[in-house]
């Protein structure tokens, strides 16, 4: 086992990268600790100086209903009618506290995504479905 440092600079936060790229190739008990201790290492790092941006809310909304296959219309049940979903999904109206609770329960979406301040309107990014 190398000796583990801690993360403190770019370079440090690099050289672990190439030490878990090699550890991955490997299977005895020993080197499985050290990748197991550089990746927590590694994700501390991370947190702190590549924080990851929560998403824009409807690009999440967009996002879920590719991965579930789901059309506007869909998602009436959860945020009312085909016009509330159109003006929804075009940001034309906000999300309410009650199509929040209803996406969060049924789609999974986090709700401290969809409390977030949408950015810039889509352009045309909604098909009727």
């Amino acid at each position: 086992m190398e000796a583990i440092k801690p993360i403190k600079s770019e370079f440090d936060y690099d050289r672990a990268l190439k030490r878990i790229s090699d550890l991955m190739k490997s299977e005895d008990q020993e080197s499985l600790d050290e990748l197991d201790i550089l990746t927590t290492l590694v994700e501390a790092y991370e947190q702190d100086h590549h924080p990851i941006p929560m998403p824009d809310p409807i690009e999440a909304i967009l996002f879920r209903m590719e991965q579930q296959n789901l059309t506007p219309a869909d998602l009436e049940a959860f945020i009312g009618s085909g016009e509330q979903v159109s003006d929804i999904l075009s940001k034309k109206r906000p999300l309410t506290l009650e199509m929040i609770r209803a996406l969060n329960a049924h789609l999974g979406i986090p709700a401290e995504v969809l409390i977030k301040e949408p950015e810039k309107p889509l352009s045309n990014h909604i098909e009727n479905g």
